[in-house]
């Protein structure tokens, strides 16, 4: 009887690979080895990725903000994508690496079908990478998952902030309501 078996992947193989072309035309993240297809965004999910980040680049402009992009989380088997994340200061460097996850103010991740993995091993992922503040805009549920204080791999708070609330971030109230494309 013949099993499957799977190959994990490191992020040195999939750099080489994406060098040479390899995955050309092609979009993934790398989580635990394992190369997660990035599925097409339905209007909704684009949508809210455009509000978050015209509401993020109000407050830190431009240049801070990146839709998409990878972070170094200093793992060698993980290199994720979050829809958006805001750099604490715009580096030079970052010509030539990525930045890590202590570089960062916020990530953002825009949720339809992936709520229960964002909320659980991205969560895991960021607080051990030291990102200070990570949301999850939920779609489905309308909610915004503020996770805050990270420690140990966890996030200390977790608060869920519903529209006609808002978030708080370096002193400016983000509305939840700007962040969510109009309900169906």
């Amino acid at each position: 009887m013949l099993s499957a078996s799977t190959k994990k992947f490191t992020r040195q193989v999939v750099e080489q690979l994406l060098a040479t072309g390899f995955f050309a035309g092609q979009r993934f993240e790398l989580i635990d080895g394992n190369l997660i297809e990035k599925m097409g965004q339905n209007p909704p999910h684009a949508a809210a990725i455009r509000r978050v980040s015209k509401q993020l680049r109000k407050i830190f402009g431009e240049d801070r903000v990146q839709v998409q992009l990878p972070i170094d989380i200093r793992s060698e088997d993980t290199v994720p994508e979050p829809d958006v994340a805001v750099l604490a200061e715009l580096k030079a460097e970052y010509e030539q690496r990525h930045p890590r996850g202590d570089e960062l103010v916020l990530v953002v991740e825009v949720a339809d079908t992936s709520a229960a993995f964002d909320l659980s091993r991205k969560a895991i992922l960021y607080a051990a990478a030291d990102v200070p503040e990570y949301w999850v805009l939920d779609l489905n549920r309308r909610t915004l998952a503020v996770h805050r204080h990270p420690e140990r791999a966890q996030y200390r708070l977790i608060e869920r902030i519903s529209p006609g609330h808002a978030a708080l971030l370096e002193g400016h109230s983000v509305r939840v309501e700007d962040l969510l494309p109009s309900p169906a």
